[in-house]
């Protein structure tokens, strides 16, 4: 799919078709995440930083569980 770049005010973007959109799930509004491949840029909704977050809060819920059931009681 071919894509190409305008002008949006004082800056540029790129005009996503509503079949790209429908692909990715997502809809004005959410974000998208770009991250550089040794193929390029890959687009997702994917935020491996919230990724990473979520990996280590799982941790600490999953050590501490005794104690989040008496602060949930």
């Amino acid at each position: 799919m071919k894509l190409k770049i305008t002008t949006i005010g004082n800056s540029a973007g790129v005009i996503l078709p509503k079949e790209l959109l429908a692909r990715l799930r997502v809809e004005k509004g959410d974000e998208l995440h770009a991250l550089e491949t040794p193929d390029g840029i890959r687009l997702t909704v994917y935020d491996p930083e919230l990724a990473g977050q979520m990996e280590v809060a799982e941790h600490v819920m999953r050590k501490r569980r005794t104690l989040l059931n008496k602060l949930a009681q």
